[in-house]
């Protein structure tokens, strides 16, 4: 097992095949968005052999809730759909159950790119998809990562002509 609590993350994920995209700070991270970020967020599939397994996976990582740490998520939990903010060790993790326009994993996917992280396979957010969901925030963090996201965008396609 990796000891970047980033890779940390995918591997076990990986390896129990959970179906899930990565969004937000660390989609950009993986396109090459210069950018940090401290937590990462995934939206999962929530049919009930993808849950079971996204459950297996988090309690091999000694996932809680980031409020009460007490507390770890039930499968109840994991397919409610909400926001699950959730802490692994010194990682927080945010499980959406939807992003955008109430968009989820289903919808997200054709949205995605696949890309080799540490020698797994994951399903990444496409920079295009990340900068329409972020024009449509209004917090000061989204607005400072909509123009890096953005930039990143004219940067790469620049290069590509």
């Amino acid at each position: 097992m990796s000891t970047n609590r980033f890779v940390r993350l995918i591997e076990t994920l990986c390896i129990h095949e959970v179906k899930y995209i990565i969004v937000g700070g660390v989609a950009a991270v993986l396109q090459r968005v210069p950018i940090n970020t401290l937590d990462f967020d995934i939206v999962p599939a929530r049919d009930l052999e993808n849950v079971q397994k996204l459950a297996a996976a988090l309690a091999v990582l000694g996932v809680t809730f980031r409020d009460d740490s007490s507390l770890e998520p039930t499968e109840a939990d994991l397919t409610s759909g909400n926001c699950l903010r959730l802490r692994t060790g010194r990682l927080d993790l945010d499980l959406l159950g939807t992003v955008g326009e109430n968009e989820s994993y289903s919808d997200l996917l054709p949205a995605t790119d696949q890309l080799d992280v540490a020698g797994y396979l994951v399903d990444v957010l496409k920079l295009e998809k990340l900068i329409e969901l972020k024009r449509a925030m209004t917090r000061p963090k989204d607005r400072f990562m909509l123009i890096h996201l953005e930039a990143t965008l004219d940067e790469r396609e620049r290069t590509r002509d």
